[in-house]
Parts: structure tokens; sequence; C-alpha cells
């Protein structure tokens, strides 16, 4: 039943209330929603059942004159002949008020009948990927795994080339399909599936191949006959390098697909784009040998999307920005995720080192009324926007009207992904800062080579979309419920060509200052989970190594522990080793962190100043200096080790300094030592949030 028709239901029906002195059905009165249902629930029944209604008069007045009767043996003959009489009289006065109330009652209303509105059943997005292959003709599908875009990017080209081959190829994300499928591809003829997965954090799945990855550690499908290939997204200074390209490899063997060429492994941290160029290079050579297709010698460049300039539109229905819904910034709905982030306020923007050339900056950005819930650890995800003077210097250049309203719409109308972004939208919103030659962006690229002056429209279908960047929190939800807080440090160097190139979202967040004239400066956000977490037990000792901005998810420990002991919980030890240039120039909550040492909430709080003397000192030196404290809080209090900053040196060196501890203080061998920290990884009490 619709909501309208269940109100007019209730409004609709004759109701009555509970005072002793209306209990005719002609002297009811209506209540509120809840007593009307209610008590028109014991109207309906009376008025179904007069007998009954007749009988309790009855009842009643027989009673009352019973009570008055005597005992008397004289009266015994004329109280028979009375009651003779009265019953006589009785009877004959019901039966009247029942022929009356059946012939003159007032008739029941009836509930008048409202159309039940009918509503257009949204259409069915297609999740069988083999029935659009079969549709549209496709015998190769390339899925990715994606967390910023650039394997996603590498599967659009795979896609593209295909066509060199004589196949047709389509891009896939595993999160719009279902990969129970994939035992159906031999239905097609000559059919092939490769996998771009990219690895993020530590080993662990991009956010839309999640379902992918859980679905594939529990199956036992039989993918015999199926044709696979993989190519994996990752960056060696990380602890489980490419981790998910070689489960995905590894998992379709084991399942009985057939591998056509070896696993592709890319490296972020030398050179990615290099390193799939080489792979794709051998790869299809490899496609064709398999397959028995030779290559057309078709080398033009494959639009993937057409051109449509928009005269006639109303501003009203163009996109600036906008993840997913139209104007979505201006009607927040929850629940705030990637394809709909919250507009954050900035309600604190502050500089927290002393001195320098370095900014590094603490903002608080407002969630009051988001319902955001977050946890110590967690990260957030801002999306940032390009710096304005250089997206008007590629309209320049390129001699386009940036105002000029545009949609890119994909030349294949059964692909689900209409168009690269949301359109229609105007060409100012397009422009991606970070596509980097030699340390040079889009704009120096196009300043340095005068004769390439491609087509705007074609620029903005290669150039990947401005992805969302994530910072560790710097707070706690149990003391900031209402704002989330971030530490970063703006980017800014000078480029061998002398250019000064910005971080994107860096210098983006510097410049969101707030105001006293009512303008708020937002910042849209979402919350990212993360397994980077406090003990469950608040008397587990923590150990906590975070360099530089690394300190940014122990601020929020500490707040959470500080607010722990205040509920009068039992804290464990609470250790910190922080390291930074400078005392006096760059320490980060200085005055914070030593009022909680103060507190007695820091049990200890180790500061490591790497140029404040002649040898540079860093956070595993102070480790190394204290290793009986760290071995005992290790082995003997299950203490939890929590590392934050830099993948390449920081994390790699406080990771061989704890092996040499363990080895030298458990008296075991480097291997042993090894794989005594494995373990503690495996069981969650050595945790790194890192990044290169």
């Amino acid at each position: 039943m619709a909501m309208q028709d269940a109100f007019t239901l209730y409004t609709c029906e004759e109701l009555f209330t509970n005072d002793k002195e209306k209990t005719s059905p002609s002297s009811m009165e209506l209540h509120s929603p809840v007593q009307r249902r209610d008590l028109g629930r014991y109207q309906t029944n009376y008025s179904q059942f007069p007998e009954t209604a007749a009988s309790l008069v009855l009842f009643k007045m027989d009673n009352s004159e019973m009570d008055s009767g005597k005992d008397s043996v004289e009266n015994v003959v004329e109280s028979e002949s009375v009651f003779s009489m009265l019953d006589l009289f009785l009877f004959s006065l019901i039966a009247g008020l029942l022929i009356y109330w059946l012939v003159f009652r007032k008739k029941k209303e009836e509930i008048p009948e409202y159309k039940k509105i009918q509503t257009q059943t949204p259409a069915v997005r297609e999740t069988s990927f083999i029935e659009k292959m079969k549709k549209t003709g496709k015998n190769i599908v390339v899925f990715y795994g994606s967390q910023t875009g650039t394997a996603e990017e590498f599967a659009n080209r795979l896609s593209k080339d295909s066509h060199r081959y004589g196949m047709r190829g389509m891009a896939a994300d595993p999160e719009e399909y279902d990969l129970s499928e994939l035992s159906r591809l031999t239905e097609i003829e000559n059919s092939l599936a490769v996998f771009c997965m990219a690895t993020y954090g530590e080993g662990d799945p991009t956010d839309n191949a999640q379902d992918f990855y859980d679905w594939l550690q529990e199956t036992d499908i039989d993918l015999s006959g199926v044709n696979y290939a993989v190519f994996g997204l990752g960056n060696k200074t990380y602890e489980h390098y490419n981790a998910m390209g070689k489960f995905v490899d590894k998992k379709f063997e084991e399942l009985g697909a057939h591998r056509i060429f070896d696993l592709g492994l890319g490296d972020d941290d030398s050179n990615l784009e290099e390193d799939f160029v080489s792979w794709r290079e051998q790869f299809w050579p490899a496609v064709c040998e398999h397959f028995g297709v030779e290559a057309t010698g078709d080398e033009s460049s494959i639009r993937q999307y057409e051109l449509v300039v928009h005269n006639d539109i109303g501003l009203n229905k163009v996109y600036t920005g906008e993840m997913g819904r139209l104007k979505s910034f201006e009607t927040q709905k929850p629940p705030f995720d990637p394809k709909n982030p919250f507009l954050a306020s900035v309600s604190v923007n502050r500089k927290l080192n002393k001195g320098g050339v370095r900014h590094l900056m603490h903002l608080e950005l407002d969630i009051s009324g988001s319902k955001i819930r977050y946890e110590s650890g967690d990260h957030v995800a801002v999306y940032p926007m390009n710096d304005v003077t250089l997206v008007n210097q590629i309209g320049e250049i390129l001699g386009v009207e940036l105002d000029t309203i545009i949609s890119l719409n994909n030349l294949d109308e059964e692909s689900n992904k209409k168009h690269p972004f949301p359109c229609p939208t105007t060409y100012k919103a397009l422009y991606n800062s970070w596509v980097l030659e030699d340390r040079r962006n889009i704009l120096a690229i196009l300043q340095d080579i005068p004769s390439l002056r491609p087509p705007i429209d074609h620029l903005c279908e290669l150039l990947p979309r401005l992805q969302a960047r994530y910072y560790s929190i710097a707070s706690s939800s149990k003391v900031h419920p209402n704002s989330i807080h971030i530490c970063a440090v703006v980017v800014e160097y000078e480029t061998k060509t002398g250019r000064i190139n910005k971080g994107v979202a860096t210098n983006w967040l510097k410049n969101k200052v707030p105001t006293d004239n009512g303008l708020k400066s937002n910042v849209p956000m979402y919350v990212r989970k993360s397994q980077f977490r406090l003990p469950f037990k608040s008397s587990t000792p923590v150990i906590m190594i975070g360099p530089g901005t690394g300190i940014a998810p122990f601020v929020g420990f500490v707040q959470e522990r500080a607010w722990l002991k205040q509920q009068g919980k039992e804290v464990g030890e609470t250790v910190l080793y922080y390291g930074c240039r400078h005392k006096g120039e760059d320490y980060l909550y200085q005055e914070e962190l030593e009022q909680f040492e103060k507190e007695g909430v820091l049990t200890q709080l180790n500061v490591a100043f790497s140029r404040d003397q002649p040898e540079k000192v860093y956070v595993q030196h102070l480790l190394k200096r204290n290793k009986e404290h760290l071995w005992k809080l290790i082995n003997t209090d299950n203490a939890h080790i929590y590392v934050c900053g830099d993948a390449r040196n920081m994390a790699r060196d406080v990771q061989n300094t704890f092996y040499d501890i363990v080895s030298e203080m458990g008296t075991m061998s480097h291997p042993q030592a090894v794989d005594f920290i494995k373990k503690l990884m495996t069981k969650g009490r050595y945790s790194q949030d890192v990044w290169s």
C-alpha cells in the first residue's frame, strides 16, 4: 500500500475515543494516527457484531434488577410475576432498538479507493558481460582494479589495441558485472579475459575489485578452456609488492584457466608506464600466435568518444565538477562515498612549522550533520581542483573557449560507461595536471612543442580524470566527532626546466582558508575505512613510529588513549617515536605531544632531530638505543607496532631495525627474526600506513 493510501485509510475511518461519556458510534471523534488505527479496529468489531452490544446491555440491566430484589418468601410469587412482565418488556424494548438500529443506523462510510501511482521501473543495468560481448561482437574483455585511474587507463588502451589484430575488446569494471560468468567465456570464439589489477595499501585490492577478490578467494569454479592474462600495478617499496596481480594470476591457473602470456608486473617506484608498454609489446604477438591472427597494420589512433557541442542547454543541466549526481554539491544527500562526496567546510587551516622553506599545515573539516563516522587510523579522501592559471593557459595555447558546454559520448552505444566523466560540462572542469614527462606537466609539454596542438576534446579523452587524494586522519572521533583533521606538507619544487611544479591537492588545500564574511571554503570528501587500528584492549601497549607528517594517525591514537584514560579505562604503555629536521623549525604538534607526555598519556616521547647535529639522527637510531625496552614490550607484553610515513626509505629502515633488535635480543638468526616480524604482521601486531 502506498503511503498516501495508508494515510487516507486512517483519516477516512470513523474512529472513537475511550472517553466514558462518548461510548456510542454517533459521538466518535478523531485522534492521532496511532490512536485512530487502534481504536478503529475496535470500532469495526463493534459494528460487525450488534448482538454482542445487545447482550452487554441486557447483562447490565439484569444485574441491576437482581441487586434490588428481596429474598423474602412472601415476595416470591410477586417477584416471579414482576420478572416475567419485566422480561417481556425488556425483550420488546431490545427488539425495537435492534430493528431501529438496523433500519435507521448511519451507513458505514465507504473507504474511497485511490489509484496506485504507477512508478516507472528504472532501467536494469546489464550485469552479464557475456551477453554484452555476444550482443556487441566483442571477444576480449579487459577487467581493471583501479584506485587512481591508471589501471583503468591501461585497460582502455588494451581494449582499443584489439582492433589492430582483427579482434574487438571492451574494458570492464568488475564491480558492475557478475564475474561468476567467467566460465561461460568459452561460448565466445577466440575469447580472452585480461586483468589489469592494481594493489592498494598493504597488499589489498582496490575498492572496485574488493567483491571480485572476495569471490575469487572462495570460489572453486571450473575455468577450463578460459584464456587469460594479467598485468599487475604495484610499487616495490611496499611489503606486498603487486600482491593483487600475483593472486589473480595464480588463482586462475589453479581454477584451470589457460595463461596465454606471462604475468606482467609494473613498478610505480621505477617507471610504471615503461613496464606496461614493454609488457604490451610482447603480449599482442603472443595473442596473435595463440589465436592464429595477424596484425592489420592499422596504427591509427582510435577514438572512443565523440565530441558534441551544446549551444542551447541550460546551465542548470551542466556538471561543474560533481562526481556523479548532477547538483550533488548543492543538494547533499547521505550516504557519502567516492561517487557522492560530502562538501565539508574548512573550520581551521593553520601552519604547523615555525620556520624553514616548507609549508606544513593542519586543517579541520567540519562534518556536522553529515552522519559520517570514522575511527582513528581511517583515511579521508578529498577531491581537489586544478590550478586555474594552468587550466587557462591550456585553453590559450590550444585556442579554445573553456566555457564551451560539451559532451564526450561513447561511440560504443552498449557500453555502461557512456562518458569518460559526467556530461554535459565545460572544458574548464576537465584538465588533469599530473601527466608528467621529465617533470613536465601537460602544459609544459605543449609549451615546449609548438607543433603539438591536439584537439582539446581528444586531450580530455586521453588524460585520466582527477582522482581523490588520501590523507591519514589526524584526530579521534571520540574527541572530535564532528570534525576530521588533516596534517599535510605542501608540495612545491623546481624542475630541471626551471619551472615550479605544485602539488594539485596540497596547494589547493593551502588556499582553503576560513573567512569571517560568511563564505565557506568547502572540500568534497569522504572517509575510507582502514585496517590501521588501535588494539581492541586499551591495556595493550602500543609502539608508534611516525616521522614528519607520518605523525598524523598517531595524533588521533594518542587523543583516543587520553580519552580512554579519562573514562577510567586501564591504558597500556603508549610509546611514540617521532622525527623531524630541526626542533625549532618543523617539530609538528610539539605543544600537544609534550602536554600528553606531562599528563602521562604518552609514557615515552622519543624525538629524532635529523639535522640539529653534524651526524644525522633518524627514528631507527632511537629504536636501537631502546632495544631492551622495545623487546620487553614486544615479546613479553604483546605490544602492537605501528609505522606511518615514507615507504621508500623510512619504513624499510625501521623494519630492518626491528629485524636486528629481534635477532639480538631474542637470540635468533636473521631469517628467524624476519619470520618473527612476518608473524606479527599476520597477527595484526605490526601495521603500516605508508606511501611513496
